[in-house]
């Protein structure tokens, strides 16, 4: 699962943004660090990023900026530390997850009353794996569990959700700062999700509408 890479040069290039701009989100944390890979080339050493992730992150700040402060679009943007919370009500209502997802986290876990910024992630990426056609109810309590045992324990590391089926048994992953992983020919990977890619996605519904 290779990622494509685009080169610090064309991302300035293609998001019209400024060196000075793209080092003061890093040092603010609105870009995590490992996003800035340095690679060789012919003319020495020269900083890379992933193009899609990189893209929608610098244009999610952008359209944020003007309503945010720096400050609060690093809380925004980093779910493992925010501390905000919404009414079950008001989340059914936005409709950002079906109710069969909500009523797995339930039985699996117990009953929402109101929804922290981490649990309506664990709700976001369950309802994703549920899209797919590959996740049925028990593996979706399977994925919920896993998320809430060992999510808090990744801090700020880039990972990915990853649930794999071998001869009819699951196994739900969390995969940190690795772009590529490989499993046998008998095994097949079910469920894919970058987790800070959902997180942008999940922010769309949630940052400017009063979460």
């Amino acid at each position: 699962m290779d990622e494509e890479l685009i080169s610090k040069k064309d991302l300035l290039e293609e998001t019209d943004i400024t060196y000075g701009q793209l080092y003061r989100w890093k040092r603010k944390k609105l870009i995590p660090d490992d996003w800035f890979i340095r690679k060789s080339t012919f003319t020495g050493q020269e900083t890379f990023f992933p193009r899609e992730k990189m893209i929608e992150r610098i244009n999610r700040i952008k359209e944020l900026k003007d309503s945010l402060s720096l400050d609060e679009l690093a809380n925004a943007l980093s779910p493992k530390k925010k501390d905000v919370s919404i009414s079950r009500k008001d989340f059914i209502e936005r409709n950002i997850v079906s109710l069969n997802t909500i009523d797995i986290y339930e039985e699996q876990l117990s009953e929402l009353d109101t929804i922290s910024f981490q649990s309506s992630l664990y709700l976001y990426l369950l309802d994703k794996s549920l899209e797919t056609g590959e996740v049925g109810w028990e593996e979706g309590k399977q994925i919920i569990q896993t998320l809430h045992d060992h999510f808090p324990k990744l801090e700020e590391k880039r990972a990915s959700l990853v649930v794999l089926r071998k001869m009819g048994v699951v196994t739900v992953l969390l995969v940190t700062n690795s772009d590529d992983f490989y499993v046998d020919e008998k095994t097949k990977v079910a469920v894919s999700l970058d987790i800070d890619t959902e997180v942008d996605k999940l922010l769309n519904f949630l940052v400017t509408g009063g979460f």
